[in-house]
Order: structure tokens, then C-alpha cells, then sequence
């Protein structure tokens, strides 16, 4: 039995409403984790022109070590 198999066996133990609340969490997760994952997939040139902003800017001394005793 895989783990889905089992997780769908525990789920089905439970009350029908519960059971909608469990089924309508995971749908949004799912949903949710391919929002993330297409806007992630589509910030690739923002993320890009942050670093190249970030590298300069170290290059240049406008940067100071970070003291995480400090934060």
C-alpha cells in the first residue's frame, strides 16, 4: 500500500464534513504550491537584476558584514 493509499484510508475515517474540510485544505495547498511555482518560474529576470544590483553594490563597499548577533 503506498503512503497516498493510506493517507486516503485514515481520511476516509473520518466524518463526511470532515472529510470535505481535509479535501478542500489539500486542494488549496496544491493550488497554492502551483502559484508559487509559476511565479517563481517567471521572476527569473527579477531575480537576476536583483543579484547583478546586490553584486555591485558589494563590489563597491556599499555593503557591511551582517552580525547575526546583532539582528
Amino acid at each position: 500500500m503506498t503512503q497516498v493509499e493510506l493517507a486516503f484510508a485514515e481520511i476516509e475515517k473520518l466524518p463526511p464534513t470532515e472529510q470535505n474540510e481535509f479535501a478542500e485544505w489539500i486542494l488549496e495547498e496544491l493550488h497554492s504550491e502551483e502559484r508559487w511555482a509559476k511565479l517563481f518560474a517567471e521572476s527569473g529576470d527579477v531575480l537576476s537584476s536583483l543579484a547583478d544590483e546586490a553584486l555591485l553594490e558589494h563590489k563597491t563597499k556599499k555593503t557591511k558584514r551582517l552580525d547575526p548577533e546583532t539582528l
